[in-house]
């Protein structure tokens, strides 16, 4: 016959084993969950910055193209001259290119 201490010894040493192994177990959970979770932060992440790249991407498509820059061009009529005098004198003068004063 077992005796009342060999049952409680048998009896402890259940449950200690069964506590190890429901901790281990949620231990797992734990340690998966936080890698699962680990993963979908950084998937979200990524998603952000794919999404940040499209939208600049979008943003210069829809852009026009820019033209190259072209020096301004100069109008005599601003500056006080006017290009139609020397057209005006050659039309009076017979077309000879020159004035009679």
């Amino acid at each position: 016959m077992v005796g009342r201490a060999e049952r409680n010894k048998d009896l402890i040493q259940e449950v200690v084993e069964s506590a190890a192994h429901r901790v281990g177990n949620i231990t797992s959970i734990i340690t998966t969950a936080v890698a699962d979770i680990a993963r979908e932060i950084g998937e979200l992440v990524t998603d952000g910055f794919e999404m940040r790249e499209a939208a600049k991407t979008a943003r210069n498509d829809s852009e026009p193209e820019a033209k190259p820059k072209t020096p301004p061009q100069e109008l005599d009529s601003l500056n006080g001259y006017d290009d139609d005098t020397d057209e005006d004198a050659d039309a009076d003068d017979g077309g000879s290119g020159r004035e009679d004063h």
